[in-house]
């Protein structure tokens, strides 16, 4: 065997090495799923590598390869898009050009990407509003929000607070024809969590007399205190979101010191006075038994109390909504919840589906038994259509 046949034979090897992923026997289309994984992979690689060598932060080289993914606000015949502030917050409005003989349904949606990435104007998050606007007659309010690692939390959160406190004013909403008993919010992962910390927080704000008629999780990440539940053990290393990313998008959340990251990943970072709330989180009493099967539930290791006086967001229930208690859980408005078995954050949502019913909610649950984290946001994807339909149908039902 010559030199450039062994040279080829060997490149070849490493080739599918990299690309190869394993994938679970129920994933609808895994070739497809494999290039995207690839891809991904391979921007992750590259921005990791500019990390080490001193030139950019990882999150910094990410934004920029997802800033070619976004598309400027052009109305098209069902839609107008236009952008404006909403108390200084930058959001995206999608208003149906049909004529309405009554007041619409109105939607505050807030994108995903770890707290880090991500903004309204993604091709896949414009799509999904584009779509929701002219599927149900309402009008979309696409918030930004400051991002990570330049903002850090509560940053985040009050961006969206005061955006989405903007929009329930009674004028703005006169402003764009939404009719006050039927205000939704929704969002995507971290987007998720954003959108249910800010639900829970408008219970007890009196200023806003228009509350929520619904909210909508589309696979949140919703505690920080157990990095050890099922989930994250099955799909630790799930190349969509594996564990070690999930928990570098917490630990930047709060902090660019790296020293959260590594005591979260090991599950020591909540201190000893802080233990009181591992019961909102006790996977062994909150998932039902099919998820429990084949794990065994191991109290995790406190830690020192340092990380939490110095970083004490990641204990705060702004940042983790299923640290609230029963009380605050039994003033949610009616919800859905969408999980994927595949997705290191399904039992954050299992959980708080748990929660939500035994506080007496009306709650509607779809675990996508083929499904995977960001599966609603992967255009060209059969999963995709079926997931997108689930959810414009239960808003339209119940919103």
């Amino acid at each position: 065997m010559g030199r450039k046949t062994t040279l080829l034979l060997i490149v070849g090897i490493l080739g599918a090495y990299y690309v190869y992923t394993p994938l679970p026997d129920n994933i609808e289309e895994p070739w497809r799923l494999v290039w995207m994984t690839t891809l991904s992979k391979s921007v992750a690689n590259l921005a990791l590598l500019v990390e080490v060598l001193g030139i950019n932060h990882f999150m910094n080289i990410a934004m920029f390869f997802m800033s070619f993914q976004e598309v400027p606000p052009t109305s098209d015949e069902n839609v107008t898009v236009m952008e404006t502030t909403f108390n200084n917050v930058p959001v995206r409005v999608y208003v149906p050009k049909r004529k309405s003989k009554t007041l619409r349904r109105g939607l505050f949606y807030v994108h995903g990407g770890g707290w880090c990435l991500g903004s309204a104007a993604l091709f896949n998050d414009d799509f999904l509003s584009r779509r929701t606007a002219d599927r149900l007659d309402a009008v979309v309010i696409s918030t930004n929000y400051r991002l990570a690692p330049k903002y850090h939390f509560p940053d985040q959160f009050e961006d969206v607070y005061n955006a989405l406190r903007w929009f329930l004013h009674q004028d703005v909403l006169d402003k764009y024809g939404v009719d006050p008993e039927r205000v939704g919010i929704s969002g995507s992962s971290a987007g998720g969590n954003l959108a249910a910390a800010v639900t829970q927080q408008l219970i007890d704000d009196p200023d806003v007399k228009i509350k929520l008629k619904t909210q909508s999780l589309i696979y949140p990440a919703l505690q920080t205190l157990d990095m050890d539940l099922p989930s994250y053990r099955e799909n630790s290393h799930f190349a969509v979101l594996p564990k070690s990313f999930m928990v570098r998008f917490w630990s930047e959340y709060f902090t660019t010191d790296r020293s959260l990251e590594e005591a979260m990943l090991v599950n020591q970072h909540v201190p000893v006075e802080s233990s009181h709330l591992f019961r909102f989180v006790n996977w062994s009493s909150l998932l039902p038994e099919k998820f429990k099967k084949g794990h065994f539930y191991n109290s995790p290791t406190l830690g020192s109390s340092e990380l939490a006086k110095k970083y004490p967001g990641f204990l705060d229930v702004r940042a983790a909504p299923l640290l609230a208690d029963d009380d605050k859980f039994r003033s949610l408005p009616s919800t859905y919840v969408i999980t994927c078995q595949h997705d290191v954050l399904r039992d954050d949502g299992l959980m708080y589906v748990t929660r939500l019913q035994n506080a007496g909610v009306r709650v509607t649950h779809n675990h996508i038994e083929d499904g995977f984290h960001g599966a609603l946001f992967h255009h060209g994807f059969k999963i995709r259509y079926r997931i997108e339909n689930q959810y414009l149908n239960w808003l339209s039902e119940n919103l």
